[in-house]
């Protein structure tokens, strides 16, 4: 946001690892080699050379003889190499290239690597030539890279230190670079502070010595209050991600600059209130219980995803008053819960639970006794949402009549049939599955009044929620005979961990299925999942966009025009018009302004032109009533 900026000390950055992504060098011997069947040797050999020079393990003159012996280069390569470049500038750079365009006076890129081709890469961020101080190549008759200039001083030992001397600057310089070399500008006193570039690559012997450790140049800009593309580094931005949930959440994360901690299994209620100051996104699944303490713990969040379908271990109310967002993954696991579902269906219809362990123990027990098929049964499904539909159209498929109870009205899929009551459904299915939420209302739904209503002989599934059907009263409708088995998926306790012993009455019935929870434990659904929900939670941070939240209002929102000031605040009257009288009060111009709300909460998102006085933020955080506000740009 605009604000009167210091003066910018002389910047002294690096390029190769910096600037760029890789080190040009290196990318120079990709492209030589092509075809070459000596290619990943030959680069492979360049590369430890670059990473000992840069080190620090490896004097840098013997470093850049060695790579230039290897590199079979000419000059026609330099070309290809500049477009290669051009598209591999490190993110936070490429993003802050305004910034570079700004203070282009101020700031020297200072590299060992070679003018040929950091010239034009640094011309595009309005860097000229008198500011580029690098190596150059020497030549044969042919155009071939014979090595280079020794008479220049970065092709030296100490080259860089050598460099600033002459350059003779006056005032405060920082350095910021990846390697070495940049560090040892400060240790000779030619720089007030040493920053080390971590976005690209991270070496431990310059991180250690380094004054300040950089993961992106934005948190360069943000700690030296110099204007930014973003409105906050988001390496910044703590993540938390509890019960394992699939690997691609993590690396999402971690693309986009967050700061990522994985915890593995669930914590209780002690655990996450330890674990959640400074956490700005907190991830979990089924069994980490967000309740009304941790939200008081929780001095930054910002949003909860939920990587499961279920959001009742999450106080949603609390959440919503407080400004946290929740999202979930309604659909990503659906499938995976489907195909369970029709398989536990099957196997329990033909009672392979009592044969399987039979055979494992030696025991031929051939009989038809309690099997049946399942074509032509009927299949009473409790709660059609998205997986009761889905598993309405398998089941019609293998040739079954589906039944279906909600206490919504759904538009019935196929041929199914709407029960107008539960009793209905009961007292009519060969089959009964549970697929309702888990909200408190549904505790106990099904219990020794519901199983006695069920024909003598019926399968009974749960892969929904645990609390919502007794367990002593389906073990004892299944000791009694008045079932004919059971599948059991979810529990109302479950194990936090994989080591800790699963205790229920329901362990050693005949035709009993009993499943640690993994309606959604395939490789397809995790994956969907650890996709879906860190992009929901991104694009909340980022655009300030609910869509698909289950706790706050949802807004739908345009791309973002100029600044985006997101306002969360109790649901009373007038606060939009205090907002307005604040910009007003100020001359700000509002490009777009988008309004919703709930029972307790009102959401608002204003984009206004960037040009605005600092006093306006200010202002707007003390609008009463209040809960978050944040600035987006």
């Amino acid at each position: 946001m605009p604000q009167s900026s210091p003066p910018l000390p002389y910047l002294i950055i690096d390029f190769d690892s910096t600037f760029t992504q890789v080190e040009g060098l290196d990318e120079l011997a990709d492209i030589a080699l092509q075809g070459s069947p000596d290619r990943e040797r030959i680069v492979g050999e360049i590369r430890a050379l670059t990473d000992q020079g840069m080190s620090g393990s490896l004097s840098f003159s013997e470093s850049l003889q060695r790579r230039l012996a290897l590199l079979p280069a000419r000059r026609e390569h330099i070309g290809q190499l500049v477009e290669r470049l051009k598209g591999l500038v490190s993110e936070s750079i490429r993003r802050n290239q305004a910034f570079f365009q700004q203070f282009a006076g101020r700031i020297y890129v200072v590299s060992s690597g070679f003018r040929e081709f950091i010239e034009p890469v640094v011309a595009e961020f309005g860097i000229g030539p008198d500011f580029v101080l690098a190596n150059t190549f020497t030549y044969d008759a042919e155009g071939r890279i014979t090595g280079f200039d020794a008479e220049n001083v970065l092709s030296q030992n100490g080259g860089k230190i050598l460099q600033l001397r002459q350059l003779d600057l006056e005032g405060d310089v920082y350095v910021l670079g990846d390697g070495y070399t940049d560090y040892q500008i400060r240790e000779a006193g030619l720089a007030n502070r040493f920053y080390a570039f971590t976005e690209n690559v991270s070496r431990e012997a310059v991180v250690s010595r380094a004054d300040e450790v950089l993961p992106s140049f934005d948190e360069f800009l943000y700690q030296n209050k110099l204007p930014m593309t973003l409105s906050y580094p988001k390496n910044r931005i703590k993540v938390l991600l509890l019960e394992n949930p699939d690997p691609r959440a993590a690396e999402l994360f971690r693309q986009e600059g967050y700061q990522v901690d994985l915890v593995p299994g669930g914590l209780d209620e002690d655990e996450l209130v330890d674990r959640i100051e400074g956490v700005s996104i907190l991830g979990i699944r089924s069994k980490t219980q967000v309740t009304p303490r941790v939200l008081e713990a929780a001095n930054r969040l910002i949003a909860i995803g939920a990587f499961c379908i279920g959001t009742n271990q999450i106080a949603l109310t609390e959440c919503m008053k407080k400004g946290v967002a929740v999202f979930n993954a309604p659909f990503s696991n659906t499938r995976s819960v489907v195909e369970l579902a029709l398989g536990e269906i099957i196997v329990l219809a033909r009672r392979i639970p009592e044969k399987n362990p039979k055979m494992h123990q030696g025991e031929w027990d051939k009989s038809a006794k309690g099997a049946f098929e399942i074509r032509g049964k009927k299949l009473g499904i409790i709660g059609y949402g998205n997986i009761g539909a889905q598993l309405s159209v398998v089941a019609e498929a293998v040739g079954m009549q589906v039944l279906y109870f909600d206490i919504a009205e759904k538009l019935q899929l196929g041929n199914a049939v709407k029960c107008r009551t539960l009793d209905e459904l009961l007292q009519q299915a060969d089959i009964v599955t549970m697929h309702v939420d888990g909200r408190p209302e549904n505790t106990n739904l099904i219990g020794a009044r519901e199983f006695a209503l069920m024909k003598p002989g019926t399968i009974f599934l749960n892969n929904a929620r645990g609390h919502v059907v007794d367990v002593p009263a389906l073990a004892e409708a299944i000791h009694s005979g008045h079932l004919g088995g059971a599948a059991v998926d979810v529990f109302p306790y479950e194990p936090k961990t994989n080591h800790e012993t699963f205790e229920s009455e329901l362990r050693g019935l005949p035709n009993v299925l009993l499943t640690p929870h993994i309606g959604g434990s395939t490789s397809e659904a995790q994956r969907n999942i650890a996709e879906f929900v860190p992009e929901r939670l991104m694009q909340y941070v980022n655009t300030g966009n609910t869509q698909q939240s289950v706790n706050l209002p949802n807004i739908q929102l345009p791309v973002q025009q100029a600044h985006r000031l997101i306002h969360i605040h109790h649901n009373v009257p007038g606060v939009l018009a205090r907002i307005n009288n604040v910009l007003a009060a100020h001359s700000v111009n509002i490009l777009g302004q988008y309004l919703k709300t709930n029972e307790h909460i009102g959401y608002v998102i204003t984009d206004i032109d960037k040009e605005y006085e600092q006093e306006v933020i200010g202002e707007l955080r003390k609008v009463e009533h209040t809960i978050k506000f944040r600035v987006l740009y």
